[in-house]
């Protein structure tokens, strides 16, 4: 399942996060290997999906932000068995739970504010158990190596990486990959 994700990310630790739709073909044709998809709708994933895929990247769809598809277990059903991105991202725990029953790669996203959001944040990852964690902000190494350590699950940084010294800082506190919007980045 998560075997492509993983040999991309060796191939290329730097994620094109589009969450513009005019941005999409700038990652296609950018060197990253992976693709999360922060943007669509109920009458375009399909189509968004495929075209990334027809460019052989892979591509992870964030639950939380397709617009016209429920945030529960029939929205995530229907993107799993219709949609077939390559997996899927979400901040919601319920999501993960189902999405790896239904043998999709899992991506979690926890937003690390302080302290509270760091606890209860590491408890999720401890009780869902998801493929991989992204982290936002991605600037927080001291963070990365906290719960990489505590949990064990690959770690992604994403949010404020603006240049090659916050890509570099997070790839050395244990972070297997870098998801950013900044095209500048995406080809570092």
């Amino acid at each position: 399942m998560g075997d492509s994700f993983y040999s991309r990310i060796a191939q290329n630790p730097i994620i094109a996060a589009v969450n513009d739709l005019n941005n999409l073909n700038s990652a296609l044709n950018s060197p990253c290997e992976n693709i999360f998809l922060l943007t669509g709708n109920i009458f375009n994933l399909e189509d968004i999906v495929y075209k990334i895929k027809s460019h052989e990247k892979g591509v992870y769809v964030h639950l939380d932000l397709v617009d016209g598809i429920s945030k529960d277990n029939w929205g995530l059903e229907y993107i799993v068995k219709n949609v077939k991105p390559d997996g899927i991202i979400t901040t919601k725990s319920n999501l993960i739970k189902l999405a790896k029953e239904l043998d999709i790669l899992t991506i979690q996203r926890l937003f690390i504010l302080d302290s509270l959001s760091l606890d209860t944040g590491i408890r999720s990852i401890k009780s869902t158990k998801p493929d991989a964690v992204e982290i936002l902000p991605g600037i927080m190494p001291k963070i990365v190596k906290k719960i990489f350590k505590e949990t064990n699950i690959p770690i992604i940084t994403g949010g404020l990486i603006m240049d090659k010294e916050d890509v570099i800082q997070s790839l050395n506190s244990g972070a297997i990959a870098i998801s950013t919007s900044n095209e500048k980045v995406w080809y570092m």
